[in-house]
């Protein structure tokens, strides 16, 4: 499902500071999303991840991260691009998340913490009680039972109880819902290969169930994803692109066809 239609650049102009002087956000129009799978594409710097993040602070979907995007102070000047920018929407949905790759160390610990603080607040409450019924004990501390298995339910021992790469699979199956809108910032970063393939099976059975995707990616192996549509955000404008023409793709297939070459090459 198309969650989010199209993005476009209002009438009011543009400031010149930063998100707004990136060159793709300068020569801004308009965007229209007509697939599942929208994949934005560049080198570091092309203002990928910027576009991303703005839509994020629009869409107002969770966080996986240290904070809400209403709160993160790293989004402040996205959150004003956001602001500038006209929305199309199917239906505007609070299912799904945003996430950054650099942030899921900062929500792991934010989860562990909060079960944490469950556990000391059941203790001084079953503390409290001591003496006193065991039912009244009980009946007291039952929010706090009730939150940390829900807690436990969703993500087992804790992010940070396996490798970076399984801890991120945990969340994906705990936070993959229906009719999600999922806006992922470099999810690659901590896959293997096949770890990646597994990422897009389980893309593919979140879209039957409504999911709407749009990733920041250098991944040759997840941009191969069918049917999606490709934005190049490298020469100062945002244009689509064919797989098969992507720099990504090309310099990686000919690296793989002929490594000792390119590797005589650079290390001469």
């Amino acid at each position: 499902m198309i969650h989010l239609k199209a993005l476009e650049r209002s009438s009011k102009p543009f400031p010149d500071e930063f998100p707004f002087n990136v060159p793709v956000i300068q020569s801004l129009a308009r965007i229209e999303f007509t697939t599942d799978v929208t994949f934005f594409v560049g080198e570091n710097g092309s203002g990928k991840s910027t576009l991303l993040e703005a839509i994020a602070c629009a869409a107002r979907v969770p966080t996986i991260g240290a904070e809400n995007v209403e709160q993160d102070a790293t989004l402040a000047a996205m959150r004003c691009l956001a602001d500038a920018l006209r929305w199309e929407w199917t239906k505007k949905t609070r299912r799904g998340f945003f996430m950054r790759s650099e942030d899921f160390f900062g929500f792991a610990k934010r989860i562990g913490q909060i079960e944490r603080d469950l556990a000391e607040e059941r203790h001084d409450v079953k503390t409290s009680f001591a003496g006193r019924s065991e039912l009244a004990a009980n009946l007291a501390s039952m929010p706090f039972d009730k939150e940390l298995t829900a807690i436990r339910e969703q993500y087992g021992d804790g992010l940070d109880a396996q490798s970076h790469g399984e801890s991120y699979f945990k969340l994906f199956r705990a936070r993959f819902v229906p009719n999600g809108l999922y806006l992922l910032d470099e999810p690659e970063a901590p896959l293997s290969p096949m770890r990646q393939l597994t990422l897009i099976a389980l893309m593919s059975d979140m879209i039957k169930l409504g999911a709407q995707f749009v990733i920041a990616t250098h991944s040759p192996i997840l941009l191969a994803y069918p049917d999606a549509a490709i934005l190049s955000f490298d020469k100062g404008t945002i244009q689509p692109e064919s797989y098969e023409n992507l720099e990504h793709v090309t310099l990686t297939r000919a690296f793989l066809n002929d490594p000792k070459s390119f590797l005589s090459h650079l290390l001469d």
